[in-house]
């Protein structure tokens, strides 16, 4: 068992929480429902939890390893006709808002995958691979830890933020305080 005060057994377990109470609060969403944006600048449900998940996978396998992420890995590019690479970051609203995704269903299995081949991976990261920096396009040169405490945990927790804010204004009942 890790060392439950470890940096990286805490990430791994925020991180498996998020990708987790994302999929949860899509599954059982309708297209319509999966689709609903808020009035004003706002993307999608699904886009927000395609976007969590998205960055998850792409920023522990690709820009951490140089591998191939889960998305490519299931060929869910292709199956679902998204961007091969792009994972929302930087797209224009008329670009995200264009979107469409596959069955709640579907999505809310590819953050569970992304959850399953991610969460080993940061708990077994060295202190020393933990701190190493990089570049990370548009947060700057950032620590791995950094990387996963601010743009996964954090930056992932605002899109969760949206799509609750989204369900209730969708009318279907919100994610809890």
């Amino acid at each position: 068992m890790s060392d439950p005060l470890k940096l990286q057994h805490y990430q791994a377990h925020y991180v498996g929480e998020l990708l987790e109470r994302t999929a949860g609060a899509i599954e059982g969403l309708n297209e319509e429902q999966l689709h609903f944006r808020p009035d004003g600048p706002c993307n999608s449900i699904g886009f927000d939890a395609w976007h969590i998940a998205r960055t998850a996978d792409n920023l522990i396998h690709f820009a951490f390893h140089r591998e191939m992420p889960v998305w490519l890995q299931q060929g869910l590019n292709e199956a679902w006709g998204l961007p091969k690479a792009d994972q929302g970051t930087g797209m224009t609203p008329e670009e995200a808002y264009a979107l469409r995704f596959p069955a709640a269903e579907l999505l809310a299995k590819y953050s569970r995958d992304v959850a399953t081949a991610i969460v080993p991976r940061i708990e077994g990261f060295s202190d020393e691979f933990m701190t190493e920096r990089m570049d990370i396009k548009p947060n700057g040169n950032l620590a791995r830890y950094e990387i996963i405490g601010q743009v996964i945990i954090n930056h992932g927790n605002n899109h969760f933020g949206m799509i609750n804010t989204a369900l209730t204004q969708a009318g279907l009942p919100g994610l809890g305080v």
